[in-house]
């Protein structure tokens, strides 16, 4: 038995307390990130395609305005930032997150995510990214591959699962 496999209590079962890793996890470089976000904007676009514009078209209302405080505008910025909103604090990942196999997690490890946590680092942090979006490249270059969001947030993205490898080596007998 391997002492590192135990948890704080001594025992092998998994702490229900921390769901986030300790040691050992594998940071989420740029590039996964961009993937994952990308299938998360084809998910949103979806959603409107296949429900705003419909519900508009059936209130006759206007979808060629484009006007920052149109209906249409507002509604995609509720639908875009709910989105990630609601599915970073229930799940922990987007749809794009969980097809690449990541994850969000506070820093330090403390459980799951507080409302205050999602909130800065989905709306306002990707608000800010949003503007100014060479901010995204930071995750290239930050330790812990974080980007501004998740540095004022206090947060990281990993890969859920550890990697393993595609075959063991043995040193051949001498």
């Amino acid at each position: 038995m391997n002492p590192n496999d135990q948890n704080i209590n001594g025992s092998l079962l998994p702490n229900p307390e921390i769901s986030t890793p300790v040691q050992g996890c594998r940071y989420a470089g740029f590039w996964m990130r961009m993937w994952a976000y990308s299938l998360d904007l084809i998910v949103i676009q979806s959603m409107k395609w296949l429900i705003i514009h419909p519900v508009f078209r059936m209130l006759k209302l206007d979808l060629g305005d484009s006007g920052i405080f149109s209906p249409i505008s507002v509604t995609s910025a509720i639908v875009f930032y709910g989105y990630f909103v609601l599915m970073t604090k229930c799940f922990g990942q987007t749809l794009g997150k969980m097809v690449f196999g990541l994850k969000v997690v506070t820093l330090p490890p403390s459980g799951k995510l507080s409302w205050g946590t999602v909130l800065f680092r989905e709306w306002i942090g990707r608000y800010i990214c949003g503007v100014v979006a060479v901010l995204y490249l930071i995750v290239a270059f930050t330790p812990k591959k974080q980007g501004l969001h998740d540095i004022f947030a206090d947060t990281a993205v990993i890969h859920e699962r550890q990697q393993e490898p595609l075959y063991t080596y043995a040193e051949p007998a001498s």
